[in-house]
């Protein structure tokens, strides 16, 4: 049983009776809230402000009459109430040892009840593009869509992953370009992936470089130009006589002068990075040698998804080194899916999608291409071009028809980051006046991760960081650490064996914390140092936090098996052994705001709360050298139950804990 689930209920009980069935009562209730500080309770109800504001009555007035009609004797003490007509709520010593002790044999769930009604969800996550490395930019999608997935499942909900793969875009028009052009058979023998990567690299950056030295360069020009010319043109004209018309004028004149200041900063930029190509006299050796090669990959592609036998051969060759690589990067960061259905599952229904759009008068002709044209968008939805190919738009809807035909989900998340909110606005509107309006479709959008400069995190030559790079440093930055606290022992207890494994397990959980500690809408900058920091709200602190707890029962000689099946009880005389029980009996309301709204930066800020408490705890409160007999017992249980507490909420977040660092 959530704690505040059920103070909440009482309270909508009691509002429902105090307003005459108020159909707001649960409104109102919602704002029954942990409490900030002690001296206020566990719980505070902040409704008799608004409330009483609606029923033209003084807060206070409507306090004491909620007060009157709260039915909370076996849950709390007395209510309080304070200030202005805020109701402190405080839980009975009585109430909370009974509900430790109830928690303390169930192993699995510590008393963590699943909810009443589950639903399906279906989560779609990482879904990185085969023949590309993963990169810093995958971390986001992949470890915040685990820990929803985690949660959800340990919650009561039916959960299936579905890694949505990149198979059949762009990439593959590219990398088979590249090795009919450019591939070296040896190379690919020995290391297949690198192979490819090098292949798509250098056919994407001759693409890039035609593109700017035909397109986006001469367009930039045009911009300037074009912004020059509104400069001068404002510039020229006669001045305003009246005063008002006057700032008016100059406001123009700033105005377009920022926008030319824009338009030459792009130019620049741009130019710059053609300079930057042209300087590698290969680079333009081999793009005056392939003049057309943008439209030879579209080529290329269209060729492969029409079925040409020799394009078709190479992709079925390359796909599964790609996909073996990718996995790999999965097994070192401990996630799994139900299924990873790539974009060419889809193929062969895509044209089916567009068809049955059409029939039912959504998908309409604009310029050759089909298009839905939805309300309060300004750009239409386009799922076939005119050229007949169609596009991610299209796979997506796809997607949503197969997930809903096969699973039947209640809710479907994609966990994208926040560059893609027009296109999932796009998608989910096409998606419910296609018939889809009783599933719960949700954007979990994220931020980027930075740099030091405050820039999207990328290495010294531009390009994005690689994932596996990533790991692999963290993991070496861990072990240093990991080593020199061993070292500075009077005797070492680590084997060089435990040290990586406890390095493996700090280093990447290091990476993953970081990630989901942050509001995933916020953009966040990537540290190492920070990430493993010891102290703050990091998982090397939580590690540690859980290590520690951890070591008491083996100082002591205890069975923590044999103690939960005791007959040994729990008190709550010290107000830090109180504190911290009743923040283990909060842990289930973590994971109902991490339900609530998607982030599970809220599981993380309880666990650094909870770790907090234990310190307290255990500086106050001695264990092994407790007083008496029944006390030592009490206070070992509240370790034990911290260290699982703790245990569970870092594996919902996908992070491994260890005995000993």
């Amino acid at each position: 049983m959530s704690i505040l689930a059920e103070l909440r209920a009482r309270v909508a009980t009691a509002l429902v009776a105090l307003a005459e069935g108020d159909q707001s009562a649960a409104e109102f209730a919602a704002m029954v809230l942990p409490s900030q500080e002690a001296k206020f309770g566990d719980y505070q109800a902040n409704c008799a402000m608004p409330l009483g504001k609606r029923l033209g009555k003084p807060p206070r007035e409507v306090a004491a009459a909620i007060v009157d009609k709260l039915r909370i004797t076996d849950l709390c003490e007395t209510p309080e109430i304070a200030g202005p007509g805020f109701i402190n709520l405080k839980l009975k010593d009585a109430f909370v040892a009974d509900k430790l002790k109830a928690a303390s044999p169930d192993v699995d769930r510590l008393g963590v009840a699943a909810v009443a009604s589950p639903r399906t969800f279906v989560l779609d996550y990482s879904s990185p593009n085969v023949a590309k490395p993963m990169h810093v930019g995958h971390i986001r999608s992949t470890v915040i869509g685990d820990a929803l997935y985690q949660v959800l499942k340990f919650v009561g909900h039916r959960t299936i992953s579905d890694n949505h793969i990149g198979d059949w875009g762009t990439q593959f028009g590219m990398i088979i370009y590249g090795w009919k052009h450019f591939g070296d058979e040896a190379a690919f023998a020995k290391a297949p992936v690198p192979e490819l990567t090098r292949l798509y690299r250098l056919v994407n950056t001759l693409v890039e470089y035609h593109a700017l030295r035909d397109e986006a360069l001469p367009a930039a020009a045009t911009r300037v130009a074009e912004c020059e010319s509104r400069v001068s043109q404002l510039e020229l004209a006669p001045t305003p006589a009246d005063p008002a018309e006057q700032k008016k004028h100059a406001k123009r004149i700033s105005q377009a002068e920022g926008q030319l200041a824009d338009a030459r900063r792009e130019y620049r930029e741009l130019e710059a990075k053609l300079n930057q190509l042209d300087s590698d006299s290969k680079t333009r050796a081999l793009a005056d040698a392939h003049p057309t090669i943008g439209q030879a990959v579209l080529a290329e592609t269209a060729a492969l998804h029409a079925g040409d036998a020799t394009n078709k051969a190479l992709w079925q060759r390359f796909l599964p080194p790609c996909l073996a690589e990718i996995d790999e990067t999965y097994q070192r960061l401990g996630v799994t899916f139900d299924h990873a259905l790539g974009e060419s599952f889809y193929e062969d229904a895509l044209a089916g999608v567009v068809e049955d759009l059409k029939l039912k008068g959504l998908a309409k002709s604009s310029d050759g291409a089909l298009c839905v044209f939805l309300a309060g968008q300004e750009a239409p939805f386009i799922v076939q071009k005119k050229d007949g190919a169609f596009l991610y738009a299209t796979t997506d809807l796809a997607t949503i028809e197969y997930r809903m035909r096969q699973w039947r989900p209640d809710a479907i998340l994609y966990v994208v980051d926040h560059r893609q909110s027009f296109h999932f606005d796009s998608l989910f509107a096409t998606a419910r006046l296609w018939g889809y309006d009783n599933v719960e479709f949700q954007h979990i959008s994220f931020g980027t991760v930075l740099g030091d400069d405050g820039k999207p995190f990328k290495t010294r030559s531009g390009s994005s960081v690689g994932l596996s790079g990533l790991l692999d440093e963290a993991v070496e930055r861990a072990l240093a650490i990991v080593s020199a606290n061993d070292d500075a022992r009077p005797e070492p207890m680590l084997s060089a064996d435990e040290r990586q494994i406890v390095a493996e397990r700090v280093g990447i959980g290091a990476i993953k914390y970081a990630d989901l500690a942050h509001n995933r809408t916020s953009d966040y900058k990537f540290s190492y140092d920070k990430m493993l920091a010891m102290t703050g709200n990091t998982a090397a602190y939580m590690q540690y936090s859980y290590a520690r707890v951890s070591s008491i029962f083996g100082k002591g000689g205890v069975d923590p098996a044999q103690l939960r099946a005791s007959s040994a009880t729990i008190t709550l005389d010290h107000p830090a052994e109180r504190a911290l029980g009743v923040a283990i009996l909060q842990f289930s309301e973590a994971l109902d705001r991490v339900v609530g709204d998607y982030r599970p930066n809220y599981l993380t800020d309880y666990l650094y709360d909870l770790a907090g408490k234990y310190s307290s705890f255990f500086e106050n409160c001695p264990v092994l050298k407790a007083e008496t007999e029944p006390l030592r017992n009490s206070r070992l249980l509240l370790c034990d139950l911290t260290a699982r507490t703790l245990a569970r909420g870092l594996n919902l977040l996908g992070i491994d804990v260890v005995e000993r660092m």
